[in-house]
């Protein structure tokens, strides 16, 4: 009899494979189609395997516990010749007879040329996979290399030019698939030879490299308005008067305390969780951004906090910080409303989760339950960007809303 596979289906666009949680079945049983009988579990829900018609179960592949990817055969169901046309599913003598027939790919790559800007020769190069249908026709990349593939030969001219992966990105590659070469690159630059330039400086390059460095993380950003009214009366009944940051770095500092599995770093299969709130806050300075430290801020209140912020802020100016001054921050604030911006996506440094920035404030009529009329208050945009591999947009949107709840009460800061 023709026996058809169980196969792990796609769950999810983004998804590349699931774990075996619970069979339903056993070699012998009667199944029917779209009888679910393996439940899976995927990084975002529990899901069912179902069959695509009627069989027995030949064989189980799978075992609980263990983790399969996208298109994997997981078990063997036995079913009758009326029942393959009927359905029109694949069986595994099918699926063999397409495997064992020769590729149009692999047919051209015989005749390839030897490609230096592969670093091998035309005989020796594979085309990359093909990409290969799961269950229901939906495809499945399986490791094709595409243009991000960096040749030998190529890697070495970057190197002596002292060029990254990120200084390439507007280059358009003429290789295979894509592919950025030797040549790309020497037009590109022969093409930007007589444009005007400038030597970046130490500050700007250390800036960019952080940068780069932070962007290799799935980073997400979300965003709230806050009233600042409370805040600036506050404020002005202060003497010396904290800066409006200070209040956001406090205010997010305790909210972080409350919940300190946002600020976690993520290291291999463990988050690692803070065992100090300190935070810091971005300064403008000529050419960049310094971003000294605010220590144990969950644990001092706000008055005695003025001193050491106004002082690490007027040293970050003048550039007269100390290493240990910028060091073991968990997160940052940076304040861009200053330059009147009233949104914006502040991106976190490479050893921080999150950074918190607050837009201009800006004059708008609210709503007033008390008096039922709309009034002026100020209000301005918070945003949150994180590390969406240790946060999620609901516990970024947790925080967020507590950081809003806690400046409504600047008294308690």
């Amino acid at each position: 009899m023709p026996t058809v596979p169980i196969l792990m289906p796609q769950l999810g666009e983004s998804i590349a494979e699931a774990t075996v949680v619970q069979m339903h079945v056993k070699v012998g049983d009667e199944v029917w189609a779209d009888q679910e009988v393996i439940e899976v579990e995927t990084n975002k829900a529990v899901m069912s395997v179902t069959t695509l018609c009627n069989g027995i179960v030949a064989e189980i592949r799978a075992t609980e516990g263990e983790s399969y990817a996208v298109g994997s055969i997981l078990g063997l169901l036995e079913v009758t010749e009326e029942e393959v046309t009927r359905t029109g599913v694949d069986t595994m003598e099918s699926l063999e007879a397409k495997r064992s027939m020769p590729s149009q790919s692999a047919a051209a790559s015989d005749s390839k040329e030897s490609n230096l800007h592969f670093a091998v020769d035309g005989d020796d190069y594979e085309e990359a996979p093909a990409v290969v249908p799961s269950v229901k026709g939906l495809p499945v990349p399986t490791g094709t290399m595409g243009a991000h593939y960096i040749s030998p030969r190529m890697r070495a001219r970057m190197d002596d030019m002292g060029l990254r992966e990120a200084d390439i990105s507007a280059v358009v590659g003429t290789g295979a698939g894509g592919r950025v070469t030797v040549e790309d690159l020497e037009r590109f630059l022969d093409y930007l030879q007589d444009w005007p330039s400038s030597t970046a400086s130490p500050m700007r390059l250390a800036v960019a490299d952080a940068m780069r460095r932070s962007w290799t993380r799935p980073l997400a950003n979300v965003g709230i308005p806050v009233l600042l009214d409370r805040v600036l009366d506050h404020r002005r009944a202060q003497s010396p008067k904290p800066g409006l940051t200070l209040y956001l770095l406090r205010a997010f500092a305790l909210a972080l305390a409350e919940q300190p599995k946002t600020a976690g770093y993520f290291i291999g299969e463990k988050i690692v969780h803070p065992r100090s709130f300190d935070i810091g806050v971005a300064v403008q300075v000529d050419d960049g951004v310094v971003v000294p430290t605010l220590r144990k801020v969950d644990q001092l209140p706000l008055k005695d906090l003025v001193a050491i912020y106004d002082d690490l802020v007027d040293r970050a100016r003048r550039r007269r910080l100390t290493e240990a001054d910028t060091k073991g921050g968990i997160a940052t604030v940076t304040n861009f409303g200053t330059f009147g911006l009233t949104s914006g996506m502040p991106i976190p440094l490479p050893n921080e989760t999150l950074i918190l920035g607050i837009g201009a404030g800006v004059k708008k009529p609210v709503w007033s339950d008390q008096v039922e009329a709309f009034l002026p208050a100020t209000e301005a945009g918070l945003f949150l960007t994180f590390d969406h591999r240790v946060v999620d947009g609901g516990g970024a949107g947790l925080l967020l809303k507590r950081v809003c709840e806690l400046l409504q009460h600047p008294e308690s800061l």
